[in-house]
């Protein structure tokens, strides 16, 4: 049984060592943990696209890829998968519980309209022009003038969203 698992697994596999059969059997089941390890993470890190999301899909990507590869000792990846995870859930309930980290961890929306005209400033300060807001108006509100929206933010996941002027 244990030769049969050393086969199939390559336990002491190292990147130079490894084998095509072992880099495969060990997709599999890094991918199963995976998905286990972002049901645990919870709906939002593949819901939302903050930053604080993101460096969590990216890292946790990176730290995988690694066990499946035999790059670095692969329980020792699954262990920093599991730490990146519980530091997601972590940060998330802290933010929950203190706007001050909420701030830190999140960011604040940025008004970049309001009342019909165009917050210049806060355009300038996040690199977006008039026609990507205009873009943003026709996306999510299916409006093509700011004259039509009372309310347009840039939101924390970088996504525009628009409150429309009541007709």
């Amino acid at each position: 049984m244990k030769v049969l698992w050393d086969m199939l697994f390559g336990p002491n596999a190292d990147s130079h060592t490894i084998t095509a059969l072992q880099m495969t059997v060990r997709a599999v089941l890094v991918f199963f943990i995976g998905l286990g390890l972002l049901r645990m993470s919870g709906k939002r890190t593949f819901g939302a696209n903050t930053a604080f999301d993101m460096v969590v899909k990216i890292m946790l990507g990176a730290v995988l890829s690694r066990a499946v590869v035999a790059a670095s000792p692969f329980w020792g990846t699954l262990l920093a998968g599991l730490v990146l995870v519980g530091m997601h859930r972590l940060l998330a309930w802290a933010s929950f519980r203190s706007r001050f980290i909420a701030h830190f961890i999140k960011g604040e929306a940025t008004v970049l309209a309001e009342h019909g005209r165009p917050n210049q400033a806060n355009l300038n300060a996040n690199h977006l022009t008039e026609n990507d807001l205009l873009e943003g108006l026709r996306e999510s509100a299916n409006i093509g003038t700011v004259q039509q929206a009372e309310t347009v933010r840039l939101e924390r996941d970088g996504s525009i969203s628009v409150v429309k002027k009541p007709e």
